[in-house]
């Protein structure tokens, strides 16, 4: 007999033998019903759930830059310190804030000189190393790539030249003795390469589980009835196009707008032509980065240019664009119940400022 088909059984017996206890009656009904309506979703979507989805791995690893305890202490400090700014007012903490799932849920973010902004929204850094590229438009390939490019932007950081920001840190009596203890076997550790490896590193262990990555490790309990609900809308509505695997999402390019312009739903302006503009493909006007859904109900506002502020409308709006269908305020609402499950977080040591950053100390 399966394990379900028994605790259904118990449960109808033991409401039998409640007597004239309503109250007692009415909560073991209802527990019934849910625990059987649980697993009728178990039973629909389950193989679809083993298929397309698998639990986030502890650490992204990364062959050509293995983690070590020296590397990460070197990354952590550099990805606070402002230092990496021109004018010294932008870390990648700032856009990227740690405290605030990997994002600083501005629709652009500031840039170094106080009032220019980005053109796009910022991505969490959160589980980022687990993407086959960086980026909305991909023109990264990894996070090691990806660290050094926000520091020569003319608009984020503003440094001008790979030498001009290894001068600075070279002056400093904190950096050269951590280069060298992180990249013991190079001759000249503190370079620009070594920086975006030690970055690169620590952002590999930023790696946030959440409840649904117990559910999928087979305790099925770790998801309640509505959010069961929820995922099984997800799949019905055919959010599996696109978001799939441990990160659902992050792995593809996709042309936001399918079916109609993004900017007429969004009401974006500028129009932005996505991964167009690095390569002047025609093929790529509108291609961005499947984005993760990983902690996405902590990460408004929403898609790449920050024009949506609610996950419930964010959801209806790409549905419409990209699978063309009117989906109800219910079908939202429950998607968006289990997009709740994917919110993790990293420990509190993580998100805390490094202690040599710390002018008293």
């Amino acid at each position: 007999m399966k394990k379900s088909t028994f605790l259904i059984i118990s449960l109808a017996l033991i409401f039998m033998n409640c007597g004239g206890d309503n109250s007692k009656k009415n909560e073991l009904k209802k527990q019934a019903e849910e625990y059987a309506e649980s697993m009728k979703i178990e039973e629909e979507i389950g193989g679809q759930v083993k298929a397309m989805f698998q639990p986030l791995p502890a650490v992204a690893e990364n062959p050509d830059n293995p983690i070590t305890d020296e590397k990460l202490k070197l990354g952590k400090i550099l990805y606070f310190d402002n230092r990496l700014s021109k004018d010294q007012t932008q870390s990648c903490n700032t856009c990227h804030n740690l405290s605030t799932f990997g994002v600083d849920n501005k629709q652009f973010s500031d840039g170094d000189d106080g009032t220019s902004l980005g053109d796009r929204n910022s991505p969490t850094v959160l589980n980022a190393a687990f993407h086959t590229s960086q980026f909305w438009d991909s023109r990264a390939q990894d996070v090691e790539e990806q660290a050094g490019l926000p520091i020569l932007n003319p608009v984020e950081m503003n440094i001008p030249s790979e030498d001009f920001v290894i001068k600075r840190l070279a002056a400093t009596d904190l950096y050269p003795p951590l280069f060298t203890a992180a990249f013991p076997e190079d001759s000249n550790p503190l370079t620009f390469d070594n920086l975006m490896k030690a970055i690169g590193a620590f952002e590999r262990t930023l790696v946030t589980p959440s409840k649904f990555d117990d559910y999928l490790k087979g305790n099925k309990g770790a998801l309640s009835l509505e959010e069961k609900k929820g995922l099984k809308t997800f799949i019905n509505v055919g959010c599996l196009t696109c978001h799939t695997g441990s990160q659902l999402g992050g792995n593809m390019l996709q042309k936001f707008g399918v079916y109609d312009n993004y900017w007429d739903l969004t009401g974006s302006d500028p129009i932005d032509e996505g991964r167009f503009k690095e390569t002047g493909n025609e093929a790529d006007k509108y291609m961005f980065k499947v984005p993760t859904l990983r902690n996405v109900a902590m990460t408004y506002p929403y898609f790449h240019d920050g024009s949506v502020e609610k996950l419930e409308d964010a959801v209806k709006i790409i549905a419409k664009l990209n699978l063309n269908k009117d989906i109800t305020e219910e079908e939202a609402k429950r998607i968006v119940i289990f997009l709740n499950t994917l919110t993790g977080d990293v420990p509190e040591d993580v998100k805390k400022i490094p202690d040599e950053l710390n002018p008293a100390s």
